[in-house]
């Protein structure tokens, strides 16, 4: 009876820690190389609403003010929950605190102001618009619910006149804007909603673009559960991360939304990505690495997990690249389902964007309707933003920041319809893409079951059943 006493006490006096989204153990069972696990995300238990801070859910007042209040108010006193009602909060970028949970219910819908002046960074060394949401060297935050993150991201994006019908051309027209290069480019420039602009020229303003999520130099992150859309850029992106967890999220965009990433992970080390949806404008499941940075939390990507989730368009269903400087090792990607991406499995890098990529284990994959490759390794990749109107990649000045893909294993992939099954090509003269096997799987293809350049590519192919699909090649 004493212990029990005791144990009510506790209870009631120190409401501290709730794990937020359960055991994550069951996930790191039968892996084919030790991935460090995360860890549940633990925040307190206490929980307040937006409305008690002022903010209307009405769409048309602005809560910035009161959003940014309670987050600041409860991250004082400890921490705790956030939570969005149903209703749309309209409002301008906010800046989690740790130990704060923004918790959206059913129906309840964040959305970002249009007005591009609330986003401007007053740092001199800004380069970019603040994210809509934003975290710094935070611990212990999540956002989780059902409810709906808006970015606006019409509001932002250029528009490439053959990615979209007459139909969508005219609306973007509508809106106001400009067109360039002969009408085949359209920015959000000078909109009829009367928001001002922010740069000098449209090009100088869509380069400062921003993220919809961006937490920095953060540990313990969790996201579950609620939907990002429309972002002015990528949508769930963390950066010099430990200790993320990505858990049944939906992410969704138009298929023509320009860098319209949905999940990117840059130089996160204990990384969980589970039961999610994608359907994005660019890259679906991506693992990048810039430049070291030697203030940052973490560098490179290390002890990912990706598994059971599903990615429909996006410009790759799993992507490494295009930056892999500090380098890759440890991730696992099984159990996941790609429909009507561009490419499947996408390794993507460039001299003096690349590093070392080992240890990644691919199993499981299911594919249909792949528009290029199922599986391609590429060295020579070339950023080329809107309006670019180069058409190679520029020769590098010299050999630093090399990508080599090595000790990569893709086992059980099952593919129906792709233009091409494997394709790889290095440089010549580097050993880039080397040590890297595919077995046990089938593809369907239309075009090429294969188009690896062996002088520069290393690919080992094993009990790999390639079917020629008789359909035209679209």
């Amino acid at each position: 009876m004493k212990n029990l006493f005791i144990g009510l006490l506790f209870v009631f006096l120190f409401p501290s820690l709730c794990l937020s989204a359960g055991d994550y153990s069951r996930y790191y069972t039968d892996l084919p190389v030790e991935v460090k696990p995360v860890t549940p995300v633990s925040l307190p238990e206490y929980s307040v609403t937006v409305t008690g801070y002022g903010a209307v859910g009405d769409g048309v007042t602005l809560c910035t003010e009161a959003i940014q209040k309670a987050i600041d108010e409860l991250s004082s006193k400890g921490g705790g929950r956030l939570v969005f009602t149903e209703g749309i909060w309209l409002t301008g970028p906010i800046e989690m605190k740790s130990n704060v949970n923004l918790h959206l219910e059913r129906n309840a819908m964040i959305f970002f102001s249009p007005d591009k002046s609330l986003y401007v960074d007053p740092s001199p060394k800004a380069g970019r618009f603040l994210p809509c949401i934003r975290a710094n060297r935070c611990r212990n935050i999540s956002i989780t619910g059902e409810g709906v993150i808006d970015g606006n991201g019409a509001q932002w994006r250029p528009v490439k006149r053959s990615k979209v019908s007459d139909v969508e051309w005219k609306r973007f027209k509508a809106m106001g804007g400009v067109e360039r290069q002969n009408g085949s480019l359209w920015y959000p420039w000078e909109l009829k909603s009367g928001y001002p602009d922010q740069d000098a020229t449209p090009e100088k303003q869509e380069k400062r673009r921003n993220d919809l999520f961006r937490p920095v130099n953060c540990e313990n992150v969790l996201v579950s559960g609620v939907t990002f859309q429309n972002a002015p850029k990528f949508h769930v992106h963390p950066l010099n991360c430990l200790n993320v967890i990505i858990d049944g999220i939906t992410v969704r965009c138009p298929w023509n939304a320009q860098n319209g990433d949905a999940i990117d992970l840059s130089d996160c080390h204990r990384s969980l990505i589970v039961n999610s949806v994608v359907d994005a404008g660019d890259d679906g499941l991506c693992m990048k690495s810039g430049s070291f940075k030697e203030k940052a939390l973490v560098n490179g990507c290390e002890d990912i997990l990706i598994q059971d989730n599903t990615v429909y368009h996006a410009h790759g269903g799993f992507v490494i690249g295009s930056e892999d400087i500090c380098g890759m090792k440890r991730i696992v990607v099984r159990d996941c389902t790609f429909s009507g991406t561009d490419t499947g499995l996408r390794f993507k890098s460039a001299i003096g964007r690349g590093g070392k990529t080992e240890d990644l284990y691919i199993s499981s994959i299911v594919m249909a309707d792949i528009v290029s490759e199922a599986i391609v390794f590429e060295c020579t990749y070339a950023d080329r933003p809107a309006g670019s109107t180069e058409t190679s990649p520029a020769a590098p000045v010299e050999l630093v920041n090399v990508p080599e893909f090595t000790d990569i294993h893709i086992t059980g992939v099952t593919v129906r319809g792709c233009k091409t099954g494997i394709a790889a090509e290095g440089v010549a003269g580097l050993n880039c893409v080397h040590g890297v096997t595919v077995d046990n799987s089938t593809i369907v293809y239309t075009s090429k079951a294969t188009a690896i350049d062996e002088a520069t590519a290393e690919i080992k192919i094993g009990n790999v059943n390639f079917v020629k699909d008789r359909r035209p090649v679209q």
